[in-house]
């Protein structure tokens, strides 16, 4: 079993980024009910990478950039950036999950988006650069499953944009 951290803070941009950036999972609790323009942040993290196999899992589906559609079980925690490269799913991640490329970005429907916690503004920097860009973009390896994804389609764009190295797909480590 996983070592697990808790710990509950009013926390910084920041603060939150560099915990981000450190394989950190944050969910916010909702802004209405925050006095204060700083967030109530939980912060977890998973040593090892992120939930492990005994975690409990909802079912995804990606549709994929020819269309067609790859049903999955995704970890609840984890992000889906972890979950499409558990499944083999083409979806890139060139900067290995730290938001520093837009290779993951996922279209989601206006339902699911929704329900999401704001992208940061590093993230929306990001996202400034995929292809294909939507109301309803994210980043894979910042949006983290949870119960309410049960049943959604995933859209991958139909390309993206690596500015590493053109043709280039890191595999995770």
């Amino acid at each position: 079993m996983q070592a697990i951290h808790r710990i509950r803070i009013t926390s910084s941009r920041c603060l939150q980024q560099s915990m981000q950036r450190s394989n950190v999972i944050v969910s916010r609790t909702s802004r209405s009910r925050l006095p204060s323009p700083s967030p109530s942040v939980h912060f977890i993290r998973w040593h090892g990478g992120g939930p492990g196999a005994d975690a409990p899992t909802i079912t995804v589906s990606f549709r994929l950039a020819d269309d067609s559609i790859k049903t999955v079980d995704a970890r609840i925690g984890e992000s889906l950036l972890q979950t499409a490269h558990r499944h083999d799913v083409d979806l890139e991640g060139a900067c290995e999950g730290v938001c520093a490329c837009s290779t993951c970005h996922l279209i989601f429907p206006a339902s699911i988006y929704d329900q999401l916690p704001e992208p940061s503004e590093d993230e929306e920097d990001m996202l400034d650069m995929a292809f294909g860009l939507t109301e309803t973009s994210r980043l894979g390896c910042q949006v983290i499953v949870t119960p309410e994804m049960e049943n959604a389609v995933l859209e991958l764009p139909k390309a993206t944009r690596n500015f590493y190295v053109d043709g280039h797909v890191p595999k995770p480590h």
